[in-house]
């Protein structure tokens, strides 16, 4: 009688949403991830932060200081830490973005949306000059209620005063460039803005499935050939004022028709929900706002996980 194949069991991937300076939510969501999972498998797992790490939360400093810490407290894991749109923002003010490979400056970038500078309150303090579009907007002005999050601007459009005084300067202070230590300035620098894996399982309606996996904070745009956007996301392209699969909505929301030709899984968070369909998934339950948990799912099992998940520890 033959003997029956082992089979190897698929690998965990740990996709987390956006975390928004949320240290407490962080740490607690790790903690529900690791019992979850089980310390064994969790140990060698791989973990995806889909990006937003910063602003809206008080405790970005502390976020990135933890994040750091991950690939020496876990060493047999594997992290991939995305940028998301506001971690975009935050390392453009810091001067951290590579300069556009065309030679022009990063004013050029303004150009498209300059008839929103006065309304959008862009940052006009030391160094502006030659600042990327999203680092004005980022440590401008803004003031009023933002109906789409229901809560008060807190300082900027991107709500990034928070990310200021968390390293102890006001918001819009030219001072966060010195304040920011070195070591998160790497972190913020060598952020991906897209991630490919191969060989990811994922249960669906017909069993296991081994797909791409695609992660890339917003999504991917519907209307443009996947391998031109892969190509200038790689890149890190800085000409574009406003990079669509990091920042994009309705228009990143399904997964582009070219990926069905190849199982494809396409993981986002950025959308301040979560949405679980097929092989589009998007995980950020929290938004930034201080009353929704922050979340994750496993894969295989499509499992979500909540910081404020009550486990028997």
């Amino acid at each position: 009688m033959a003997e029956p194949k082992a089979t190897t069991k698929p690998r965990t991937v740990c996709c987390v949403g956006d975390i928004h300076g949320y240290i407490t939510k962080l740490q607690n969501l790790w903690s529900n991830l690791e019992n979850t999972v089980g310390l064994s498998e969790f140990q060698t797992a791989l973990i995806i932060f889909l990006g937003d790490y910063c602003d809206r939360g008080p405790d970005t400093k502390k976020v990135i200081d933890f994040l750091i810490s991950l690939p020496s407290k876990y060493p047999n894991q594997s992290h991939v830490f995305l940028c998301g749109n506001h971690d975009l923002a935050f390392a453009a003010f810091l001067g951290l973005l590579p300069s556009p490979p065309d030679g022009s400056d990063f004013s050029e970038t303004w150009k498209e949306y300059a008839i929103n500078e006065k309304r959008e309150g862009w940052y006009k303090g030391d160094g502006y000059e030659n600042m990327h579009l999203q680092a004005r907007r980022w440590a401008g002005r803004m003031t009023g209620f933002n109906h789409a999050k229901n809560t008060e601007y807190k300082g900027s459009i991107y709500d990034a005063r928070p990310t200021f005084e968390s390293y102890g300067v006001p918001h819009g202070s030219a001072d966060l460039i010195k304040a920011v230590p070195d070591e998160h300035k790497k972190f913020l620098a060598d952020l991906v803005w897209v991630h490919e894996e191969d060989n990811v399982s994922i249960e669906t309606n017909e069993g296991l499935q081994n797909c791409k996996l695609i992660a890339v904070h917003a999504g991917l745009e519907k209307d443009k050939r996947v391998e031109e956007q892969l190509k200038y996301l790689k890149a890190k392209d800085t000409r574009i004022s406003k990079v669509e699969p990091l920042s994009g909505r309705k228009n990143v929301w399904n997964i582009p028709e070219e990926l069905s030709k190849t199982p494809t899984i396409v993981i986002s968070g950025h959308h301040a929900k979560v949405h679980i369909e097929g092989l589009r998934l998007i995980i950020d339950r929290g938004g930034g706002i201080e009353d929704n948990p922050v979340a994750a799912v496993l894969l295989p099992s499509k499992k979500l996980v909540l910081d404020t998940d009550q486990l028997e520890r």
